[in-house]
C-alpha cells in the first residue's frame, strides 16, 4: 500500500492585489444589483498532479523555479490545503521545507531546541537524550547557550538542519535543504540524508536544483512544469530530460537577450559568427565528439596588415574555456569582405551552452576586434551518460583504460621465459 498518495491536486491562487475593505463592500453592492465586477485572475500552481509514493521509495522533485515544487511539498506536509483533489499521508512527517522556520530570536540555542524539538512532535526525554548529538552535528557547542539572534546565517542554518534531521518519523519532506551552510557541512547535511535512506529506510520526498544530486539518492524522479507532471520514471532519464530542456531554455535566452560584448577599430566592420556542422550547414545545435567549423565574417574598411586571429569558446557566465590563434601565420588584407574559419575536427565541450569569442588585430599592435558571446549552440549528445557528466567537468577526456596493469606485466614475463619465471 503506498504511503502517500497525491490524487488529482490542483492549487489556485488569485493574482494581484488584495482589495480594502471599502473596496470589497463596493463589489460587493455591485453583485447585488448584477453590475460585473473585475475578478482577479486565478494562477495554477498545480495543475491536476497524480502520482504514488511507496514506503521506503525516495522521490526527486524538479522543476524551474514557479514550477509548483515548494506548492506541492506544503500540501503534503499540510501547511496549504489543495484548491481540488486529495493528498493521502499514511505515517508522521518531518518536513525540513523552511529550516529554522520556528526559531525565536531571543531565545537561546539550547532554548530552540527544547521549544522547536516539541513542535515538531519529539518528546522531552528524547530531546534531552539526543542533545548533544544535535549540537554536535551543528558544530555550536560553544554558542549555544548564546542568542540565537547573534547567530550568523551559517549557524542558524546548521542548528535547524541538525533539528530537523533528528526527529523521528515515516516521511521527511526536503526542500533545498542540502544547500545549507559551508561546502565542508554541506557535505555533512549529504552523509546524513544518505544514511537516513539507505541506513533507516526512510520515505523521502527531496526537492532540489541539484539533479546530479538526486540522481544519486533518488530511486524515481517526477518533472514538474508549470504545475504540471511532464516526467516521472527513473533518475538518470528524468534528470537528463530536464537538463536537456533547461539547455534549450538557456539557448533561447542567450539568443534573445544575450548581447555581443564588442570593441573594434575604425578599420573593420564586424558582420557575424556563423556555426556550421560537419554538412556545412548552419547550425544552433552541435553533436558531441563531431567536427564543427567556426565561421567569423567582418569587413575591412582599409589594408589590414599582418592580422592574426583567435576565436574561442566561453560560458553563459564568461569562463573562458579554450581558444586557437594564427598567430604564427599573420597575413594581410584588402579593403572588403571577408571570411575566415575555424575547424574543430572533434568537439570536446561536454553537453550544455556554450558561447563564441573572437579577436582580431595584429602580433604586436593595437586590437582591431575583440568580442565576446557573439553566437551561442548547444552541444548535445545522445548517450544520457555522457550529458551527465556536465556537473563534474566541462570538457571530454579522450584517454583508455589499462586495469590490472601487475597483472598483465607479469603474464607478459612468463610467456617472454618460454613459461617459466625469472
Amino acid at each position: 500500500m503506498a504511503i502517500v498518495e497525491v490524487n488529482h491536486v490542483t492549487k489556485e491562487f488569485r493574482l494581484g492585489q488584495f482589495h480594502s475593505l471599502r473596496q470589497s463592500a463596493r463589489d460587493a453592492v455591485a453583485r447585488m444589483r448584477g453590475r460585473p465586477v473585475p475578478e482577479r485572475v486565478p494562477f495554477k500552481a498545480l495543475d491536476d498532479v497524480d502520482f504514488k509514493v511507496e514506503p521506503g521509495e525516495v522521490l526527486g522533485i524538479i522543476g524551474q523555479n514557479g514550477a509548483g515544487k515548494s506548492t506541492l511539498l506544503k500540501i503534503l506536509a499540510r501547511v496549504s490545503t489543495p484548491t481540488s483533489g486529495s493528498v493521502m499521508v499514511r505515517g508522521s512527517v518531518a518536513p525540513l521545507i523552511e529550516v529554522g522556520a520556528g526559531f525565536v530570536p531571543e531565545l537561546t540555542g539550547r532554548e530552540n531546541i527544547y521549544l522547536n524539538g516539541s513542535i515538531l512532535g519529539m518528546p522531552r526525554a528524547e530531546i534531552r537524550k539526543r542533545f548533544d548529538e544535535i549540537v554536535g552535528f551543528a558544530e555550536l557547542e560553544q554558542f549555544i547557550d548564546t542568542p540565537i539572534k547573534r547567530y550568523s546565517s551559517g549557524m542558524f542554518v546548521r542548528l535547524g538542519f541538525a533539528l530537523a534531521t533528528s526527529v523521528r518519523a515515516d516521511i521527511l519532506i526536503v526542500d533545498e535543504v542540502l544547500a545549507v551552510g559551508d561546502l565542508a557541512f554541506q557535505r555533512k547535511c549529504f552523509d546524513r540524508m544518505e544514511d537516513m535512506i539507505k541506513r533507516q529506510g526512510k520515505t523521502v520526498l527531496l526537492v532540489s536544483h541539484n539533479v546530479r544530486q538526486l540522481e544519486r539518492i533518488c530511486s524515481r524522479v517526477i518533472l514538474l512544469d508549470q504545475g504540471a507532471i511532464i516526467g516521472d520514471g527513473s533518475p538518470a532519464e528524468v534528470c537528463n530530460f530536464f537538463v536537456d530542456r533547461s539547455n534549450e531554455k538557456i539557448q533561447a535566452n542567450q539568443s534573445t537577450t544575450g548581447r555581443a560584448r564588442i570593441t573594434m577599430s575604425d578599420e573593420i566592420e564586424f558582420s557575424a559568427v556563423d556555426v556550421f556542422d560537419e554538412n556545412g550547414s548552419r547550425t544552433d545545435s552541435v553533436e558531441f565528439l563531431r567536427p564543427v567549423r567556426l565561421r567569423l565574417t567582418f569587413k575591412a574598411r582599409a589594408l589590414l596588415r599582418q592580422i592574426t586571429f583567435s576565436i574561442g569558446l566561453h560560458t553563459t557566465d564568461f569562463v573562458y574555456l579554450t581558444a586557437h590563434n594564427t598567430a604564427y601565420e599573420p597575413m594581410d588584407f584588402d579593403k572588403g569582405l571577408h571570411c575566415v574559419e575555424l575547424e574543430i575536427k572533434s568537439l570536446t565541450l561536454l553537453p550544455g551552452v556554450y558561447c563564441v569569442l573572437a579577436w582580431i588585430g595584429p602580433a604586436s599592435g593595437p586590437t582591431v576586434f575583440a568580442g565576446e558571446n557573439l553566437t551561442s549552440f548547444r552541444v548535445f549528445a545522445r548517450n544520457y551518460v555522457t550529458t551527465r557528466q556536465r556537473d563534474r567537468a566541462l570538457f571530454h577526456m579522450d584517454a583508455t583504460w589499462n586495469l590490472d596493469v601487475q597483472r598483465e606485466q607479469s603474464k607478459s614475463r612468463v610467456v617472454s621465459n618460454g613459461g617459466f619465471p625469472g
